[in-house]
This record gives C-alpha cells, structure tokens and sequence, in this order.
C-alpha cells in the first residue's frame, strides 16, 4: 500500500534512468558551442576577477610600507576572496543595464512549436490547504481564459504526515475540483512513505505518471504564476527542442512585517537586472531553483535522477538542494538549461521573519555546501560547476567576514597597537593603518563602498527612471525614501544575519543533519524567551565586543557591528512587526506589485479566502487508503 489517498488517473510510467557521477552519459547530445556565449561570459568574469586582484595588489602595496604582518596578509586574502564576488555582481549588473537599453522588449517572440500536454505539479509537505488549494483554483481559472492550445492538468502531491491536515487536504482537494472551471483536470495523492523527500515525491510521479506529459512545470506550495506565464513558458519550451529546463524568475509577494518587506523591496527593485545579467552570461547553460520552472519531462526521466552522495563515513546520503545539481545534469547530457528574466507574472512568498529566514538558509546552506563534493563530477559543464560553486560560495562568504571582524578585535587587543586608530565609524569593515597615506585609505574605502552599493543604485535608478513606477509611488522623492529606508535596515540586520550564516556553515561542516520541516509562510512572530535562545550567540557577541569596545581594548570603530548583535533579539521581533499599514509611506516598504496588485494575485487572495470557508464548513470526510 503506497498510497494514503489517491485520486490519480491511469498510469503512466516513465522509467527513470539510472544515474552516476563518476562518469558521464555515454550517448550525451552535443550542445550548440558560441563565440558569442564565451564573449559575454569573458565580459562577466575576468573584469570581475582583474579588479579584486588589482585592488588586494593595491592593499598589500600599501601595508608593505610599514612591513606586512601575518594578520596583515590574511586582511588581503579576505579581502580578495569577498571583492571577487562583489566585482562579479557590479560586473553582471552592468551588463544586464547596456541589455535593457539596445534590448527594451520584455520578451522577444519566437515560432510556435507543437501542443504540449502539461502537468503542473504541486509537491506539498504540512503546508495551509487553503492557501495552496486556492492558488491552484487561481492559476486554473486564469488558464481557462483565452485560448487554448496546450493541454494542462494540476497535480497536487502530498508528502503530509499529519492525519488532521492530511483530512483537510483531502476536503480542500475535492472542493477545487468542484469549483475548478470546466475541461480542467485535477489530480491529487499523498505518499504513505516520505522517501527522498520533494525529491522522491517527484520521482514518484514521474515513473508512475510522467509518460502521459510532454512536460511539467514544477511549483512550489506558496508559487503562483499567471495563465499568460504559465502560456509562455510551455511556448518558449514548445519552440526549442533543444531545451530541457525554462527557468522563470519569480517576484516576491505577500510580505507584510518589516522583515519580509525589506526582503520583498530588495527583490522587485534591485534583484530585476541582477537576474538578466545573470541570463546573459549564462545562456543556454543556466541553473534550476526548484520552483516555477517548465522541464522537458523525458529529458528528466533519462538524465537527471539523482544518485546518492557517499559520505567519508560510507553512509549514503540525499541531496539536498537537488535543484542545482538537477540543472547540471541535464546540460551535461545536451539539454538546454534557460532562465526567462523577463516573463514576468511568476510570484512565490518570502519568510516573515528573521528567524524563519534563518531556519530556512540552515537547510539551503546544507545543500548548497554539498554541492562542494560535486565540482569534480564527471561530464558537467564549468558553468553548471560554477552554478554549484556560486550557491556555496553565497554561504561561505559570511564566514569570511566574520573572520575579518575578529582579526579586527584581535589587533585592537594587542598592546603595541591598542593607542592606534584602525577603524572609523563609517568604515567599520576595512582598516586604516597608521603609518599608511589616509588619502591613499579613503580611496579604497570609496571604492569599496561604490562597488557593494553599486548594484542597489543601478537597479534602483533603472526603475525608478521609469514613469508608471515613479506615478506609483506618488514621485521620485517617496521612491527615493523608499529605498534609503531598505538600505539603512540592510545594514542594520546584516551582522545578524552574518553570524546565522556563519553558524549555518559550521552547523553543515560538523555534519549536524537539516530537519525537513515545511518553511513558515505566516506573520505570526516568536516569543521573548525562543527569541533570546535563537539569538544567544549574536547577543553573547554583541556582549564581548561591547565590552571590548568600552574598556578601549577593541577599536570603536566595530560599534555598527556591535550594537545589531547586542540588540539581536529586539532587532528579531521588530522585524516580525507588520508595517503594511504603516502611518508613513516610506516605511512600508511597498514594491511596485505592493502598490499595484496582478490580477493573479487578487485572484488567488479571492481564491485563498474562498477555500478557508469552504474548509470550515465543511465535514470531516473518511476516505480509504488505495
């Protein structure tokens, strides 16, 4: 019996093929190999690279003045191994705004392929009913307008433990399908055995249903997508035969506490050309985010089964940020990996507070350290190793900082160098030497600075260039405020979130296991005491270098960093705070599609509200197992 309630339609099954990564597919298509391709990723990569060399050369010229130390050399190396990823940001920006100017369509049209028969599938785990049932009638409704050409249906898999929410799932599932419009088929299951978790739930599918599909586009609990994106992507993959994955670029929705705004705002307004240029350089070689994306299903089933990760131990183990390695494996075995910037009408929800934001990045940093053991994999392709190298490397770098931070108290320790002035208040980051040209100082220091702002500014002024955006926002000025009033917040819960991702790191290299627990989507917050036991190492942190800073023996110039840490657990629940009702317009936070709501997204609040309702007046129903 695998099945605790099934409502499923004739089997399928599509086998899955065997994979392993110490050797390639022996029969891989060949790729379309462009000059054009390694142009634009040599325009990506070595300014990038030449910049963080010139400037780490620069600094240890300017330490050799007065002798450089061993700390001295390890303040280069970190500064090297944190600009090179800054550098490559600036870098990628710049060249999604030079795209955008010659290129201003938002997405260019291409030849119809053949009707696709498409399975939407919904893998859920302990999620709301009521929210995802009501999403799923949503989407359906706004793929039943116009016309039709594909083929759809909506699977919602269910991996749900708990038998009161299982209930419900099976109350809400035949609700949808009462209510779904006509012609539109709705499927629902849910595993006895949660085996390889989102991983073995898809694979489930695939093998027992994935033969009557050309295609599944594969959604999250909280995903919502428009019928006009859902069209366009199924079209985009219709008309390539050579692609395997479409990757959409969802927009953050639904915030309303500070934290989630700030999340939210960052998204819509500064994360836009980021993700173009990262399209540009990438090609046909893009990357998979396990979520809002449309995927070839036989290319799947015969390249991208996932084998298990062999620990030093012996013990098999699951990968857990399948996504990326997914990708990888289907470009290295000819398939065509894309990223659709801009499609537009792709949305997904973003924790609410601090703590849930980090309980989620312990689960992704777990994966994405995993992916670490797979760059010597065979046949994949260097960009889908640096796809790999990336996701790390967005966890390891705050360790890195955090590294800095304490090289900084260590000198201000030391009693030959407790008299001198390293640091200043706004630049509590990068040090000053003595001895050093201050001139010379403050222009590493701008240049710094320019650089890790750079890419907020360039996406910011793009937008805000525009007339509707600024027309939204009541002017330029509310706009402007806006995103001043992000950025000061950003620095403020950064060393926060610095240290959680540090503790991320080390919680993944000791080897401590992930719990798979569904990720929180509302605004309650915690409580004083769970706060105080989350936050007790930035607050002991916070403690230390307080101290420090007032006995004279760390360098007042560390108090930024210091006060966010002391003040952890109030920081924590304020941003658990709603501000969408805030009195002051600038401090809601609100992003363009805050201020003007998709019609998808009223729909599904419609939907959403609707499937609540039913669910309460509703009877509990039994329902045997297959």
């Amino acid at each position: 019996m695998r099945y605790a309630a099934s409502f499923m339609p004739t089997k399928a099954p599509l086998p899955m093929a065997a994979q392993a990564f110490k050797e390639a597919p022996e029969h891989a298509r060949e790729g379309e190999k462009s000059l054009s391709d390694f142009a634009l990723r040599f325009v990506a990569f070595a300014p990038a690279l030449g910049i963080a060399i010139l400037l780490s050369f620069a600094i240890f010229q300017w330490f050799a003045a007065g002798g450089v130390t061993l700390l001295e050399r390890a303040i280069v190396a970190l500064v090297g191994l944190t600009f090179v990823w800054i550098s490559f940001s600036v870098i990628t920006v710049l060249m999604a705004l030079v795209q955008r100017m010659t290129r201003p369509c938002r997405l260019a049209r291409t030849g119809r392929g053949p009707s696709e028969r498409v399975a939407l599938l919904i893998p859920v785990y302990h999620e709301d009913p009521a929210s995802v049932f009501g999403n799923a009638n949503a989407m359906l409704q706004e793929l039943a307008r116009g016309a039709q050409h594909d083929n759809y249906a909506l699977f919602i898999l269910s991996d749900t433990r708990d038998p009161e929410l299982a209930e419900m799932e099976e109350r809400a599932f035949f609700s949808l399908r009462q209510n779904c419009p006509l012609g539109m088929d709705v499927f629902y299951r849910r595993r006895l055995v949660n085996a390889d978790k989102k991983v073995g739930n898809l694979t489930d599918w695939i093998e027992g249903w994935g033969g009557a599909y050309d295609a599944m586009l594969v959604l999250d609990a909280d995903s919502l997508m428009s019928g006009g994106a859902i069209r366009r992507l199924t079209h985009e993959l219709s008309a390539d035969p050579e692609a395997g994955l479409i990757q959409s670029v969802p927009v953050l929705i639904g915030a309303q506490t500070l934290f989630g705004r700030m999340q939210q705002f960052s998204n819509a307004v500064y994360g836009w050309l980021l993700s173009e240029g990262v399209a540009l350089w990438a090609q046909g070689e893009g990357n998979y985010w396990g979520h809002n994306a449309i995927i070839r299903t036989r290319a799947f089933a015969q390249s991208a089964r996932l084998p298990y990760l062999r620990s030093l131990r012996g013990k098999d183990s699951l990968i857990l940020s399948h996504d990326f390695v997914e990708a990888g494996m289907l470009r290295r075995a000819g398939w065509r990996v894309k990223f659709l910037p801009r499609l537009g009408g792709s949305y997904e929800e973003t924790p609410q507070t601090l703590i849930d934001y980090a309980l989620r990045d312990r689960r992704w940093c777990l994966g994405n350290l995993q992916h670490l053991r797979l760059l010597g994999a065979r046949g994949f392709h260097p960009m889908s190793r640096f796809h790999m190298l990336q996701g790390a490397a967005a966890f390891l770098l705050s360790p890195l900082w955090f590294a800095l931070v304490l090289i900084w108290s260590v000198l201000g320790m030391m009693p030959e160098m407790i008299t001198q002035t390293y640091f200043v208040p706004s630049n509590p980051l990068y040090p000053i030497w003595s001895g050093a040209d201050q001139t010379q100082g403050w222009i590493y220091m701008a240049v710094i600075y320019t650089m890790l702002l750079l890419p907020k500014l360039i996406g910011a002024l793009a937008l805000c260039a525009r007339g509707d955006i600024r027309r939204d926002y009541g002017g330029a000025g509310r706009f402007i405020a806006t995103m001043l009033f992000e950025v000061i917040c950003a620095i403020i819960y950064a060393p926060i979130m610095m240290v959680q991702q540090t503790l991320a790191v080390f919680s993944a290299v000791s080897g401590r296991a992930a719990t798979w627990s569904p990720q929180a989507r509302g605004v309650e917050g915690y409580d004083l005491w769970t706060t105080l036991r989350f936050h007790k190492v930035e607050t002991l942190l916070g403690l230390s270098l307080s101290f420090g800073i007032a006995s004279g023996t760390v360098p007042l110039s560390l108090l930024p960093v210091a006060l966010p840490l002391l003040l952890a657990v109030a920081l924590s629940m304020l941003g658990s705070v709603s501000i969408a009702k805030a009195k002051l317009s600038w401090m809601r936070l609100e992003s363009p599609h805050a201020l003007r709501v998709p019609r998808i997204v009223k729909r599904a609040n419609e939907e959403r509200a609707k499937m609540q309702r039913a669910l309460e007046t509703s009877e509990p129903i039994a329902i045997a197992a297959e």
